[in-house]
């Protein structure tokens, strides 16, 4: 606080006790430290040295930089997305439990195929979506199934390495990262096995492993624990490759770390300029990828 008689306030007229800049009606001997201001108790805020009326207090705030995560981020403490796409997994593969046809209506098919659940067109025929939905479908329709041991692996996965992502990239790039990844597995199916059916969300769980080896890289840290996560899931994704979707986990994989690298090495001038147009320059050639592969199919 200030006294009255060590910074003047303009406003108010001389013989006359001082009032609150916004309440005239209010009688104050109170006084904003930086504007000098008079103000009554409801229209000043504590302040580290003294009491700051509410403008000063809004001006400061907004002349202050918001804080940011490593790579540009907001920062958090909190894994909403991380325990999002977890509750939807599991959500949606009680659902499949209950109503088998998922699989082929979500799955993801590449051409027009006749299956249990009835004529369905595939990514060739447009259905563009199955890139996606896929990843939320699983390989089986039982408790007692592949499904179950899918979900489970994939979700334990994303429980260990998503929150540490989460917290680094921040959620927006955290949750592009595994949609990116998830759709770019998918398209490397398309391409290598067109005619086949696949779901599970292996490929988004391999773009985060690929995410984390880029961000140790980065930041410096030791990357031997995902280097050998990586190799021992790729080892089983080709020892079991009949049922196991391995174009799903190599393209997934490449995908979150070439989206993450655009992201952990952009330009801290902005930064998020580069980083959104790497992402769109990404959508952009899968989209074209898929055209392409569409077309071929349709030949």
């Amino acid at each position: 606080m200030t006294a009255p008689d060590q910074q003047a306030d303009p406003s108010q007229e001389p013989g006359r006790p001082p009032t609150c800049y916004r309440h005239p009606g209010r009688e104050t001997w109170v006084s904003c430290v930086r504007c000098g201001r008079h103000a009554c108790p409801d229209c000043l805020r504590q302040a580290a040295v003294g009491q700051q009326c509410v403008e000063c207090v809004r001006g400061a705030g907004q002349g202050t930089r918001p804080a940011r995560a490593v790579f540009g981020g907001r920062p958090t403490r909190s894994t909403t997305v991380t325990w999002t796409l977890i509750a939807v997994n599991v959500v949606l593969f009680l659902a499949e439990v209950a109503r088998p046809s998922l699989l082929y209506d979500l799955g993801l098919l590449g051409t027009p195929a006749y299956t249990p659940a009835g004529i369905q067109a595939g990514v060739a025929g447009g259905q563009w979506y199955r890139l996606l939905t896929s990843a939320f479908t699983a390989p089986g329709t039982s408790f007692g199934g592949l499904g179950l041991l899918d979900l489970a692996l994939n979700v334990w996965v994303l429980f260990i390495v998503g929150p540490e992502l989460e917290r680094l990239l921040g959620k927006v790039r955290y949750l592009a990262i595994y949609l990116l990844s998830a759709v770019g597995g998918a398209i490397m199916f398309y391409y290598m096995a067109p005619y086949g059916l696949a779901a599970g969300a292996s490929g988004a769980i391999f773009g985060l492993f690929g995410a984390w080896f880029v961000v140790a890289k980065r930041l410096r840290l030791d990357s031997r624990g995902i280097v050998l996560l990586i190799v021992i899931n790729l080892a089983f994704s080709f020892i079991y490759r009949s049922t196991i979707a391995w174009q799903d986990h190599i393209g997934g994989l490449l995908t979150g770390a070439l989206i993450t690298a655009a992201y952990a090495y952009a330009p801290r001038k902005n930064r998020l300029a580069y980083q959104v147009g790497a992402t769109v320059v990404l959508i952009a050639l899968m989209a074209v990828a898929v055209v392409i592969q569409n077309r071929h199919l349709r030949a």
